[in-house]
C-alpha cells in the first residue's frame, strides 16, 4: 500500500502542448541538425534528399536527416520534461 502512495508522488509533471513547446522542439531539432552536419564524417552513403544541398561538397542524405531529427526529438523531449518539472513551462 505504501509503495502505491510513493509511486503516485513520483509521476512527472507534463505540460499541455503550446507554442513555446513547439518552439523548443523546433530549436532542438535545428540544433541537432547543425551538430550532425558538422559531426557526421561519412555522409551521402544512402538515398539523397530531393532538396538543394548546402554550398559545401558534403551531401546530406536521408539517413543523416533521420538520425539528426531523432536526436533532436530526444533532446527536445528532455528539454520539455525538464522545464515542465521545474515549473518554467
Amino acid at each position: 500500500m505504501s509503495s502505491l502512495f510513493l509511486l503516485a508522488q513520483v509521476t512527472p509533471t507534463t505540460a499541455q502542448w503550446s507554442l513555446s513547446i513547439g518552439l523548443i522542439m523546433s530549436f532542438c531539432n535545428l540544433f541537432a541538425f547543425v551538430i550532425g552536419y558538422f559531426a557526421i564524417q561519412k555522409t551521402g552513403q544512402g538515398t539523397g534528399l530531393p532538396l538543394p544541398q548546402l554550398a559545401s561538397k558534403k551531401t546530406f542524405g536521408l539517413p543523416e536527416l533521420l538520425a539528426t531529427m531523432s536526436f533532436g526529438h530526444i533532446l527536445g523531449a528532455g528539454m520539455v520534461l525538464g522545464l515542465a518539472s521545474t515549473g518554467v513551462l
